[in-house]
């Protein structure tokens, strides 16, 4: 099979067979093998039973109904499991991305060699305030911490070999960093392609400014897993060392002094540097302990089902 598309989505009944009807014939024209999968992340506005039709109507059409919103993070990720093309495309329900785009997105994984080619929505047709100016800052930072040169990390239309989805693991929010992923994964040949953007037709998003500021929170987790995430114990234990040094270096000027420059001085407990000292071990210590809690963790956790689905087709 050439193409499989994956569309997480969330109560976008109104959207689906018009862009249903767009895949297939840019598809048919273009001689492509395809599936279409649409993932309902706990919709309840009937947009399953739309996909049933569709899926009866067409044959390539196929389904999965989570019991209820998990996230597109696991959408994503159950599409990715079940997809079966050489190429996936993934692409958002609200008709803001544009299908005609798949046969150059399916020719630069497929010819060009790349593991997986990212859409930029260079001429944007959302708000400026809300969505723009955070988003130009959100992608800025995410080029700086994670040392991919792309322009829009959040764009929703997106092309990866078979290879990349069947070997990352989206989760949580992190379908934000989906290139991230990749290159921690070891696929580092990721493209970008200017995409057309389109207002949305129907309905609303479904997403409002809280997802940059979870989108920030996510970028420091990922940036602490790629660059720890398997080794925990080398940040924790590097901090714990530092503390721990500081500790017995002040413990060493306070024995000195006690000894030899002001024996019948005040007590030590009167000195400032005696909390400092403490403060800085058991800190030290605390560091050790976490490191020591991170490298048990990662070597007995199992994987747990992140979502329950309802339905398939």
């Amino acid at each position: 099979m050439n193409i499989s598309v994956v569309i997480p989505l969330l109560n976008e009944k109104e959207s689906l067979i018009e862009l249903h009807d767009w895949i297939a014939n840019v598809m048919q024209s273009n001689h492509f093998s395809y599936e279409i999968l649409f993932i309902d992340d706990g919709s309840t506005d009937g947009s399953w039973e739309t996909i049933q039709q569709l899926s009866q109507k067409n044959n390539a059409v196929k389904g999965i109904q989570f019991l209820r919103n998990f996230g597109k993070s696991q959408a994503l990720h159950a599409g990715f499991d079940k997809a079966q093309g050489d190429v996936i495309i993934t692409m958002d329900a609200d008709l803001q991305d544009n299908p005609e785009e798949i046969p150059e997105l399916y020719n630069m994984i497929v010819s060009n060699g790349y593991d997986m080619v990212s859409g930029w929505k260079k001429k944007r047709y959302d708000s400026v305030i809300s969505k723009n100016i955070p988003s130009k800052l959100f992608n800025w930072a995410a080029r700086k911490t994670s040392g991919v040169k792309l322009n829009d990390f959040n764009c929703g239309l997106k092309a990866y070999h078979q290879n990349v989805v069947k070997n990352i693991d989206v989760n949580g929010e992190m379908h934000r960093y989906i290139p991230v992923l990749a290159k921690n994964a070891g696929f580092s040949n990721i493209g970008e392609k200017v995409v057309q953007h389109q207002a949305r037709k129907y309905g609303e998003t479904k997403f409002g400014m809280e997802r940059f500021i979870n989108g920030f929170l996510d970028l420091i987790t990922i940036w602490f897993i790629s660059r720890f995430g398997r080794q925990p114990m080398h940040l924790f234990g590097t901090l714990g060392f530092i503390m721990l040094a500081i500790g017995f270096a002040f413990s060493i000027y306070l024995g000195i002094d006690k000894l030899f420059l002001t024996p019948h001085g005040r007590l030590i407990t009167d000195k400032p540097q005696f909390y400092i000292a403490l403060v800085t071990m058991i800190m030290g210590t605390q560091f050790f302990v976490a490191g020591f809690l991170g490298e048990i963790i990662l070597r007995t956790k199992e994987n747990r089902q992140r979502y329950l689905i309802k339905d398939n087709i």
